[in-house]
């Protein structure tokens, strides 16, 4: 780690370059104001220790301007002087030193000060890497009310894969693929982008997060990043407030391109977290719960909501249902149990 260390006396200066080296920091050196100024901008180290009065700019000038530069703002200042009074000390931690120590100081003093800031740094530093991290994953598939929540705490956050419980949604436009072959391309797409985008901010609405567009699919999760104890019921209540909004929806387009939108839905049990390389990456959930959701918006028709009994099973009556029965479903031997939901009984 580097340690840049302003201080216009030459007998100062070598006893600081000693004592970083000492302790296995880089140390890079300036001899005044200006040149202090000039290597943190250039170097960006990862401390600086500036003395109050050099030549050319003052300690306190050049730490009020760090502090106001937002490439330097992060890194911490300790202020090194022989101006021992309050009104100096309370100046340098006005300006944002993050620590003022008196000359003549001890060596060792000096030491565990400059280890005890750089310990600070490398916990603020992984934070915000942390934080970068959480907003990059996370930005572009939930609402930034939910961004928000993960950045106040991103601890909470567990961006390796976990074996989790979450409902799956997926959602598909009927007939989009007979309606693709006789429709020009740019028509389609924007067609097909208002779906989405209808779609899209619903799911946001009730707190989901989509996960990725397979054409004219969506699919979304619920009940990650964020616990969700009434995920199903979110889940559920996404669907049926699309539905309630495409009468008005349609009213923009002809009628050969009001579709249908088909459900799917299931809870249980998917590995959940970042998948693919370091170059292309995105969170998701992988695992049977996702393909039995899938199964059930292929077997829906005419706007139907499809579930699982194990969706069902934790509506607690809140959503009106009928009973479809078993059906069997591809890639499953045994029948799954199947309702549709019909509406909110709130």
């Amino acid at each position: 780690m580097k340690v840049l260390v302003a201080e216009d006396n030459p007998n100062s200066r070598q006893l600081v370059r000693d004592i970083l080296e000492s302790i296995g920091y880089e140390p890079v050196l300036a001899v005044d104001g200006p040149s202090a100024l000039a290597k943190a901008q250039s170097s960006l180290p990862d401390l600086i220790i500036l003395d109050v009065n050099m030549p050319g700019m003052s300690g306190f000038e050049v730490c009020a301007i760090i502090k106001a530069d937002e490439k330097l703002a992060h890194i911490p200042v300790m202020m090194l002087t022989a101006q021992t009074d309050v009104e100096s000390r309370v100046t340098g931690l006005g300006l944002g030193a993050d620590d003022y120590l008196a000359k003549p100081f001890s060596p060792r003093e000096l030491a565990a000060r400059i280890d005890a800031r750089l310990r600070t740094k490398q916990q603020t530093d992984d934070l915000r890497k942390t934080k970068e991290m959480v907003r990059q994953t996370f930005e572009r598939f939930v609402s930034p009310s939910v961004v928000e929540k993960l950045l106040q705490d991103p601890s909470h956050v567990k961006l390796g894969g976990q074996l989790q419980e979450v409902t799956v949604l997926f959602s598909d436009l009927e007939g989009f693929t007979s309606i693709s072959e006789h429709t020009e391309p740019e028509k389609l797409l924007g067609i097909l982008n208002q779906y989405h985008a209808l779609v899209v901010s619903i799911i946001l609405e009730h707190g989901g997060t989509v996960d990725k567009f397979i054409g004219d699919a969506v699919m979304a999760l619920y009940n990650t990043p964020l616990n969700q104890v009434d995920h199903a019921l979110r889940a559920v209540r996404t669907a049926l407030h699309i539905q309630r909004e495409l009468p008005l929806f349609y009213e923009r387009f002809e009628p050969q391109y009001r579709m249908k939108v088909n459900f799917g839905i299931h809870t249980g049990s998917a590995v959940v977290g970042n998948v693919g390389t370091q170059q292309i990456m995105e969170y998701t959930a992988v695992g049977d719960t996702v393909n039995l959701a899938a199964r059930l918006q292929d077997q829906s028709r005419g706007g139907q909501i499809l579930l699982s009994d194990a969706t069902y099973q934790q509506l607690s009556g809140q959503i009106q249902t009928t009973a479809i029965g078993r059906q069997t479903v591809k890639g499953r031997e045994e029948a799954v149990m199947v309702y549709e939901a019909l509406q909110d009984s709130t």
